[in-house]
């Protein structure tokens, strides 16, 4: 069996000849520093993992660091660029948006590992007028997409995501305005942060409209600023999951398989990542992690309605773990996860110094796993 025919047989919730195993997302500092600078697709075949590619077509997002700012630049929509500081260890970038009603501003940081944000674009309620009413949306470059599917092939699945810092609007919204003013605002200021991701969502739904025909074996929504162990369930039913559906029933029409990425944060919104129509969710991160739950814990809930990836302790197992403890750990994770298929074994998230040799050993650990 291909590793693409295990991973589809797990995300529709079968069984597949063994454990699918693999990681989240592969990082450029890994690949550079530990991988001698070969591709992911390169990569996973190396170690002997089940590849999970992620399309990343450069759309302005603020963490892509060889993103062209200037990509979806129009007469009312213009970011002016001003690299303050291209060190690799300490980048700093200021951005100008023009737009024929006003200016708006964001600042970012990033060192070789990530990126992150100093300065929100949103600072007064009435920015959003104009993220409504200038801010272009992107299409999807289907030519493009098409040669990284065939380049996949066999060797695994190619992922996609609906456009924006994040892809939900929550999360989206969490990119461009403090998410502690956030959180504070849903509270104080209900009515303006739902028109905030009405606007986020109206977007969302025109990008959508541009994957039709795309070729993708499964979408990523959602992000952890949704998650339980930074918002509350009842925040997540009136400010994620309205928004989360609509997005949902337009992929399904359009044929894709969608996973929900809570980055572990799950516990009390598990019938909401079930109701929001997502076919799996992500990343399963346990306790030790960040997570709020164990993975077999969710799995118990809600487990027989939807699939699952994820699991691994990146750090404390992964990076730092002995040959036995990496072993033992996919072995548990099999036994209380993925006994009756329908799951897809992996680090929970992004690792950038983890040994080669233990990806060899949990990738190896899952060859053992068979149905």
């Amino acid at each position: 069996m291909t590793s693409k025919d295990r991973m589809m047989l797990a995300l529709h919730r079968e069984k597949p000849d063994r454990l699918p195993i693999s990681i989240h997302q592969w990082q450029t500092f890994h690949l550079e520093t530990y991988m001698n600078g070969m591709s992911a697709l390169e990569a996973f075949g190396t170690v002997g993992l089940d590849a999970q590619i992620q399309y990343f077509e450069s759309m302005a997002q603020f963490w892509l660091t060889d993103a062209d700012c200037t990509k979806l630049n129009t007469s009312s929509w213009k970011d002016e660029a001003v690299v303050v500081s291209d060190d690799p260890d300490h980048r700093l970038i200021h951005h100008t948006l023009h737009t024929p009603e006003g200016r708006l501003s964001y600042k970012t940081e990033g060192d070789r590992m990530t990126t992150w944000i100093t300065e929100y674009l949103v600072k007064k309620d009435e920015d959003i007028r104009l993220i409504e009413k200038y801010m272009p949306v992107p299409r999807l470059d289907l030519k493009l997409l098409a040669k990284a599917y065939d380049e996949v092939g066999d060797h695994g699945i190619l992922r996609g995501f609906v456009w924006g810092d994040q892809a939900g609007c929550w999360q989206h919204a969490a990119c461009l305005y403090d998410i502690n003013s956030l959180i504070l605002a849903a509270i104080d200021r209900p009515a303006w942060v739902h028109e905030f991701l009405r606007i986020l969502l109206e977007k969302k739904m025109r990008f959508i409209e541009s994957m039709k025909g795309a070729k993708f074996d499964l979408i990523e929504t959602g992000g952890g600023s949704a998650s339980s162990t930074l918002i509350s369930p009842a925040l997540h039913r009136e400010f994620c999951l309205p928004y989360d559906r609509p997005m949902h029933d337009a992929l399904h029409d359009l044929g894709f398989k969608i996973t929900y990425h809570t980055c572990g944060g799950t516990l009390g919104i598990e019938d909401m990542i079930v109701a929001n129509g997502a076919d799996v969710s992500e990343t399963l991160a346990p306790p030790s992690i960040g997570g709020n739950q164990e993975p077999w814990e969710f799995k118990r809930k809600v487990g027989h309605k939807i699939a699952l990836i994820g699991g691994i302790d990146q750090y404390h197992t992964l990076t730092l773990g002995s040959e036995d403890e990496i072993r033992k750990a996919v072995f548990k994770l099999f036994e209380k996860v993925g006994y009756d298929g329908g799951y897809i074994c992996a680090a929970s998230d992004h690792f950038f110094e983890t040994p080669v040799e233990n990806l060899r050993i949990m990738a190896d650990a899952a060859k053992e796993c068979r149905y």
